[in-house]
């Protein structure tokens, strides 16, 4: 008879029969606990009888079955009341192994109600990344113990807020309740972070409650920054001032576009990074599409000022964009970046790479605000803010045992859902193939598509990986995403919400499998 003893006063073993029990009193023993069903195998014996020569033995016997996969809080905390006493306890199951997890459980239900919990791969982050990476892992072994912190209590459809500022979706369309898209298995700790402590595995969260785990996910997101630009916060969704950043201003966003007949129209672009780096170009075409149609247009200047040095960073795609700017006329101001704003006078103030100030009056502005990481993941970040991670295997670079997705990561990338779509299943496998001892990794190729809308109907869809080589999804013949195509309105406005929601948000990774290598391979960073 095999025992491994777990704590002080704990010890499991496998099934026993009637001999074992002199042995088990022998041993020291003073307390015998059954975890094992009767009726599982021919040959096992019953409960009633073990109960009678343990008895007889001097030993207290204590039958709590169960059943495979079906551990209960009342069976943990009924072997809590044992444990109380302290007498030399053993448990026995026909391997071990469920005497083993109630235990585990027991600890589990103590740790919550001391301010300590522990979890198997705990999960920062209700967004996209949050969500599809704790779905991919389950759908890979729905046996692991997966918990998922987010404060929130809806679920936003970001990239659907550039059709609300163009009057496509409403703003509804792009709001779910959170409950219903955790998944299965999974739990959902409504709190958020105040603290990484990766040294000791553990996480702080605000309400106080300290979170051990086995292994961490980060996928915190972006923070945008509008306080970085002087005066925004105060006029934004006043004074003709907008964006379709926030979900409370993009309705007021198509307001604003439907009411101007005449005047001037600025939309910014901020330093990058920012997370869909198209955006503020779509608000613009979207405006200029509808002030050509309405037959605004020729009363209408519009102005984008843009903090980077082009106009899309990906020069395949740019052809296509420069033809709807000259279509538009629109006048474009590279290396000027917004920096005050005076909401009451309508002027927009930017700044060029020398520190020169130039004032611009406008009728409308739409404000793409500057972004960076949050405070909190200091402790998993780079220099730069970002949680620093491999580029390739989305593997923290310091701590093992932490991965990193979406918007927060380092990953020189596009920051979009459709980045997301690839990078989850990358960190499913590669975080439970490093559970269970398995070489083989998946790489993450830097894949990132922004459906950049020149009108209504119209997308110019753009697929590109690390370096900005071109990643199409589809065949050319079919959705060639260098020149405006319907197909392209037609996946961005119909087919990517259910594609997110039904597919990614579920572990379901259609067209989103990874390259799977037979030996670790490591990007350069």
């Amino acid at each position: 008879m095999k025992v491994n003893q777990l704590t002080e006063h704990y010890s499991v073993t496998a099934q026993i029969s009637p001999d074992d029990i002199e042995r088990v009193r022998a041993m020291g023993i003073d307390v015998l606990i059954n975890n094992r069903p009767d009726g599982e195998a021919a040959d096992q014996p019953h409960s009633s009888e073990l109960q009678a020569l343990a008895e007889a033995a001097g030993l207290e016997y204590h039958y709590l079955p169960v059943v495979p996969n079906q551990l209960t809080v009342e069976t943990a905390q009924a072997l809590d009341r044992i444990l109380s006493r302290e007498k030399p306890t053993l448990a026995f199951c026909r391997t071990g192994n469920r005497s083993t997890q109630v235990l585990e459980l027991r600890n589990r239900i103590a740790a919550d109600s001391s301010g300590e919990r522990s979890v198997q791969v705990l999960v920062v982050g209700g967004g996209a990344g949050g969500l599809a990476t704790a779905a991919s892992l389950l759908k890979r072994d729905h046996r692991l113990d997966v918990a998922i912190v987010e404060p929130k209590s809806e679920h936003y459809y970001q990239p659907g807020w550039t059709l609300v500022g163009g009057g496509v979706f409403s703003r509804d369309q792009t709001i779910r309740e959170m409950a219903p898209l955790i998944p299965r298995g999974a739990r959902w700790i409504k709190d958020a972070v105040q603290e990484f402590q990766p040294e000791t595995n553990r996480v702080l969260l605000e309400s106080g409650t300290v979170i051990n785990y086995q292994m961490l996910v980060v996928s915190a997101g972006i923070k945008l920054d509008w306080d970085r630009v002087e005066g925004l916060s105060e006029t934004l969704g006043q004074n003709g001032v907008t964006s379709n950043y926030n979900l409370d201003t993009a309705p007021q966003t198509w307001r604003n576009i439907q009411a101007l007949k005449s005047g001037r129209a600025v939309f910014t672009q901020p330093p990058m990074p920012i997370k869909c780096a198209g955006a503020p170009q779509k608000a613009m075409y979207l405006a200029a599409d509808h002030w050509l149609r309405s037959g605004n247009l020729k009363n209408i200047n519009i102005d984008f000022y843009n903090a980077g040095g082009v106009l899309f960073g990906v020069q395949d795609y740019v052809p296509a964009l420069e033809k709807y700017v000259e279509k538009y006329g629109i006048n474009l101001e590279f290396n000027k970046n917004l920096v005050v704003v005076d909401g009451p006078a309508k002027k927009a103030f930017f700044e060029n790479t020398e520190g020169q100030r130039e004032e611009v009056g406008f009728d409308m502005l739409h404000v793409s605000p500057q972004q960076c990481a949050p405070n909190f993941v200091k402790p998993l970040a780079n220099e730069a803010g970002w949680v620093d991670v491999d580029q390739a295997t989305l593997r923290h670079t310091r701590f093992d045992n932490v991965y990193s997705l979406g918007d927060i990561c380092s990953t020189p990338n596009a920051k979009t859902a459709a980045a997301v779509r690839k990078q989850a299943p990358v960190v499913a496998h590669n975080l439970i193939a490093q559970l269970k001892g398995d070489e083989s990794v998946a790489i993450y190729d830097g894949y990132g598509s922004c459906p950049l809308i020149v009108e209504r109907g119209k997308v110019v869809l753009a697929e590109f990986g690390y370096g900005g080589k071109l990643l199409p999804t589809m065949p050319l013949w079919l959705l060639n995403g260098k020149q405006p195509t319907w197909a392209g309105w037609f996946l961005k406005a119909t087919m990517l919400p259910p594609i997110y929601f039904d597919l990614m948000l579920q572990g379901r990774e259609w067209l989103a499998a990874p390259e799977i290598t037979s030996a670790p391979r490591l990007a350069t960073t």
